[in-house]
């Protein structure tokens, strides 16, 4: 089989890593493993395995027919059999097919606000998935909305997963003291709700000033980054809470951390979940989305109610004060990733979802 991926950028966005993390794995599994990003180029560029074939299209507009034309022209020259795109990247793959029909399309949905499915309405991609082969989602609540909504028969739910860690040369050291930095990994977006965890900040500051936290993530430089750097500075917190923006290898800097929290308003399943159990760290979640499905009990990180000030400050005390019960919270987290969420058992599952369809049988 010969697969491209199809992303719209390569800025560190989670549904960009799983369209990098998808072209890696499948590049050791299957004849052929590519990938193309249509608009925009990124940190993630240097997470391309070198067996994968890449593609930069520097689409334009919204119709960039030379886009179009340059897409038909590799996957003509590679022989691609199917375009994996993910998220809005399936505009242009619906135009590719139009000029060369023999192509087969599947669609990634990496939606993240799962919990406002029902307002959710997309002419275009409810015209465009006539003409895909399958569907795939990140969780459940995606799964149910494409097989209502969407014109198309084969949907499956496949988790997200972590590819394999590369390493970095490059020396990234945090700013406050070690054994006592706090992370969230999570672009700038209000439905991660960095706010919350400021607000945290500044009651945990009160008791125990030594400790800090540290976000890494996309900086929009928009309204809502704005609002947020002002509540920090209202608050006094310019020396217990640093911006990094984005980094190529977050595994570089989740090892300077003691604790890894996600105060999410929404969520699908989130790689930042998965990336802090992959590197053992003890996790502090809102219980949104299908993180209960990683999280299933304190033994492996703790949960609270969204935009909850008060147990998200609590449960971050209990770690702080509890240095065993972090590494063992750590530790049990870490397996979960390994047993339930392993790029080998995804993948497989992958293929013989793409095998089972019969129009890839031809």
């Amino acid at each position: 089989m010969r697969i491209v991926q199809i992303i719209d950028s390569l800025e560190a966005g989670g549904a960009e890593r799983m369209a990098v993390n998808y072209a890696n794995a499948l590049s050791k599994e299957i004849e052929f493993s590519g990938l193309i990003a249509t608009r925009k180029e990124g940190l993630l560029i240097n997470q391309i395995d070198e067996n994968v074939i890449y593609l930069f299209l520097n689409k334009k507009k919204k119709i960039d027919l030379k886009a179009v034309f340059a897409a038909r022209a590799y996957i003509k020259k590679n022989a691609v059999d199917v375009i994996h795109a993910h998220s809005s990247s399936f505009f242009l793959a619906v135009l590719v097919k139009c000029i060369f029909p023999k192509i087969k399309i599947v669609w990634h949905d990496h939606y993240g606000i799962s919990q406002n499915l029902a307002e959710r309405k997309n002419i275009g991609l409810k015209i465009g998935s006539s003409f895909f082969e399958g569907s795939i989602a990140v969780n459940s609540a995606l799964k149910n909305w494409a097989e209502s909504y969407l014109r198309i028969k084969n949907v499956v739910y496949f988790p997200n997963f972590i590819d394999d860690i590369i390493n970095s040369q490059k020396e990234f050291l945090l700013k406050g003291k070690d054994n006592k930095r706090i992370i969230c990994v999570a672009n700038l977006r209000p439905q991660k709700n960095h706010e919350l965890l400021i607000k945290t900040a500044h009651l945990i500051k009160e008791k125990y000033p030594d400790w800090t936290f540290h976000f890494f993530g996309k900086d929009f430089q928009d309204i809502h980054s704005e609002k947020i750097k002002n509540l920090i500075s209202e608050l006094k917190l310019e020396k217990s809470v640093f911006f990094y923006g984005t980094v190529d290898n977050v595994a570089l800097v989740l090892k300077q951390c003691e604790i890894a929290v996600l105060p999410s308003l929404s969520e699908g399943l989130p790689l930042a979940i998965l990336e802090y159990g992959l590197h053992k760290k003890a996790v502090v979640a809102t219980n949104v989305g299908q993180i209960s499905e990683i999280i299933k009990s304190a033994k492996e990180g703790l949960l609270v109610d969204s935009n909850n000030l008060s147990q998200f400050t609590e449960s971050l005390l209990r770690l702080i004060e509890n240095e065993d019960e972090r590494v063992q919270m750590g530790l049990a987290l870490h397996d979960v990733v390994e047993s339930r969420y392993s790029q080998k058992s995804i993948i497989k599952d992958y293929l013989q979802w793409l095998n089972s369809l019969t129009n890839f049988t031809s």
